[in-house]
């Protein structure tokens, strides 16, 4: 008879899976759902990256892009609600991969994984610092005349200091902030909604929603909106705007071991906070469309969104409108966080990332505050680029596009969704042998698995081409200050990375490692003999 507390259900297929309950399970499926919602953002994605898509394809990229690909998306997120109901552990990516391919296609998806959610951190911290800042110059004249990339940058600090924070004081603390964050999002995106519906003297017709084309790309295709160059190269380059707003959906993978009934909960919270974010995400882009006052000056304001709530509404509505998305990016910058913190405890936990025993050492409340600092540190680190101001107008006329952190952004958008297709096509690879979990795809897996990866490979081959001539070697103007250097960050990860596999990794690095011995939980009745992974 074991003298042991018996292990819920949860804490059996931890066990199952090689692991021991180390982290607060507080968590709910609705808490599960709320952060990878509250990742998504719609209050984040669609604000800080409408000018992406309104530069490269204008309202098209928007109204039929955004669907479109949505749809991809939450086929990808299916395929993975199927992988976290079978696998419900923190390493989530990267323990899929080790576990279905061995410990090298588990070393180099979780290290992917890894630099996209450092990268998601960053890019939405910064964007929340913008938008601060956007919100303030708003509501005070003289500090908008005195706009400086310096300021945010410093805004950008104090954003990732104080989520910093509210992550390592309590792992509970944020499943209730999640919460909180969900009705901020649901309530803010429909206030904005309505304002945008009726305060604007006019609407954008439905006609041009739907049908306008633009190119402000500083001269890709010539500056067309016609051709194979607009269609197949400019117009893809809009669709970051859908595919990076709708991702970070893996924090419900790797928040799964402090999530009650993981092994549906989680399934069930990452796809549906992309179905849900998709359908939202939508209505808030029309709503920004349809109260367009003047096309061309949104143009020639390089696409922002702050543009056209001051071309729409009044000073003061409009900076009711900046305050809201300022806000919903806070909550998405610190759910960003929580979930790279997660994965770097996980990764670290198997002994995969320099300083390992640091970064998975956790607090007396159980929350890895190690790994939270050091990923704050390196997200602040990557983003110092942004400190360059990029102009692809004239002196005249300038356009100022923020290149640095739409490059922060391919990097998060290109490291997580090539982590994601690893597991997939693996999963698909092994077929019928795939034990599945209590959510599953039945036999639907069959297309929607290469389905996933072919549209992964795609973006990604796009996010790291030059988005503007000037970014291109060889051009007259090329300057390091307009090159996109999301292929550097993410092959030169690589090189790296395989550098190190062939000198030492590979030598020790055996995947994920259990920190329970299978024989005495099965001696004290903690463990089922037949259990298997």
């Amino acid at each position: 008879m074991s003298d042991t507390h018996p292990l819920s259900a949860d804490e059996q297929r931890l066990a199952e899976l090689g692991y021991k309950q180390e982290l607060h399970r507080s968590w709910s499926g609705f808490s599960n759902f709320a952060i990878s919602f509250s990742i998504i953002s719609i209050l984040a994605g669609v604000f800080t990256t409408f000018g992406q898509a309104w530069n490269n394809g204008g309202p098209i990229a928007i109204s039929i892009g955004w669907p479109v690909i949505s749809a991809f998306i939450l086929i990808i997120g299916f395929t993975m609600s199927e992988l976290v109901s079978a696998f419900p552990t923190s390493g989530g990516i990267y323990w899929w991969a080790a576990k279905l391919g061995g410990a090298k296609a588990g070393y180099y998806t979780g290290w992917l994984n890894l630099i996209g959610l450092i990268a998601v951190s960053a890019s939405v911290a910064y964007g929340c610092a913008t938008f601060i800042d956007l919100t303030i110059s708003n509501y005070v004249q003289s500090y908008a005349e005195s706009y400086s990339l310096a300021r945010v940058f410093v805004i950008f600090i104090i954003v990732l200091v104080l989520v910093s924070l509210l992550n390592i004081f309590s792992s509970h603390l944020m499943a209730v902030l999640n919460n909180v964050s969900v009705w901020w999002h649901v309530i803010g995106a429909a206030i904005v909604v309505l304002i945008l519906i009726i305060l604007p003297k006019s609407h954008m017709s439905v006609a041009d929603v739907f049908t306008m084309r633009v190119n402000n790309s500083g001269g890709l295709a010539g500056g067309e909106t016609n051709g194979l160059l607009f269609w197949f190269y400019v117009l893809p380059l809009g669709f970051l705007l859908t595919q990076y707003t709708i991702t970070g959906f893996d924090a419900s993978a790797h928040l799964s071991e402090e999530t009650a009934g993981a092994s549906t909960g989680a399934a069930r919270g990452l796809w549906q906070s992309i179905f849900y974010s998709a359908i939202g995400g939508w209505i808030v882009l029309l709503s920004f469309l349809f109260a367009v006052q003047d096309p061309d000056a949104v143009t020639e304001g390089g696409g922002g969104v702050a543009v056209i709530f001051n071309q729409a509404l009044t000073s003061g509505w409009a900076t009711i409108v900046l305050a809201i998305a300022a806000a919903g990016q806070f909550f998405c910058s610190m759910a960003c966080l929580t979930s790279t913190s997660r994965m770097m405890f996980a990764f670290s936990r198997d002994g995969a990332v320099p300083g390992s025993r640091l970064w998975s050492k956790l607090t007396a409340t159980k929350v890895p505050a190690n790994a939270v600092i050091v990923s704050a540190v390196i997200a602040m680190i990557i983003t110092l680029p942004a400190l360059v101001q990029v102009n692809i107008g004239t002196e005249d006329e300038p356009i100022i596009v923020p290149t640095a952190f739409y490059a922060v952004v391919s990097v998060a958008v290109i490291g997580l969704y090539l982590a994601f297709a690893v597991p997939i096509f693996l999963r698909w690879r092994i077929g019928e042998r795939f034990q599945q979990g209590p959510w599953n795809l039945g036999n639907k897996w069959k297309w929607m698995a290469p389905v996933a990866v072919i549209e992964i490979v795609i973006i990604s081959i796009y996010f790291i081409l030059p988005t503007t001539p000037a970014g291109w070697p060889g051009n007259p103007d090329f300057e390091l200050k307009f090159v996109n250097y999301a292929p550097v960050l993410t092959v030169g990860a690589l090189i790296v990375l395989w550098i190190f596999w062939h000198a030492s990794v590979k030598n020790w690095f055996t995947g994920p490692k259990s920190n329970i011995d299978p024989l005495d939980a099965i001696q004290r009745g903690e463990l089922d003999p037949d259990s298997t992974v």
